[in-house]
């Protein structure tokens, strides 16, 4: 898949990605796509395509434990999150609904907003303007995971 790269910086909290005052509110994950980031990038959810990836900072993802903070990116066709690090709840979240968390400090040094980007989850490869970036291998039960599209997905599977 591929997309266009949205840069943040560093500490992008929960509460930018997926406002508190939404968290008791229940919306399917259409409408939770319509409040994501809204609070640090209020064009982010007009403006996203399925295939973009988010590139931001240190400890992204940090603050409160809401799972809604994936969720919504996943719902809005985020294909994956590339940070230098992540908070380590949001990493679990992540993974848990299927949704690539990338560390790779060399891509979000080089990537700037706007730039065409592709990302290969099973060769670890980050793609764009003739650059290369590469990224730790996931386990192969965590590809597992994602490749389900989630961890409820991925355990019918391995159920039935």
């Amino acid at each position: 898949m591929k997309g266009k790269v949205w840069k943040y910086g560093d500490n992008v909290n929960t509460d930018v990605i997926y406002a508190g005052k939404y968290t008791y509110v229940i919306m399917t994950p259409e409408e939770m796509a319509k409040h994501a980031l809204e609070d640090l990038d209020p064009e982010f959810a007009k403006k996203v395509r399925p295939g973009d990836v988010i590139v931001a900072g240190r400890n992204f993802g940090c603050g409160s434990s809401r799972e809604q903070a994936a969720a919504c990116l996943k719902a809005a066709g985020v294909q994956a999150v590339v940070a230098k690090s992540f908070a380590r709840i949001y990493y679990r979240n992540a993974i848990n609904l299927g949704l690539p968390v990338l560390q790779s400090a060399e891509a979000v040094e080089a990537l700037r907003a706007g730039d065409e980007v592709e990302v290969d989850v099973t060769a670890g490869k980050i793609k764009s303007g003739g650059r290369e970036f590469s990224f730790p291998a996931f386990p192969p039960s965590v590809l597992g995971i994602l490749e389900a599209g989630g961890l409820i997905e991925y355990t019918k599977k391995k159920l039935s």
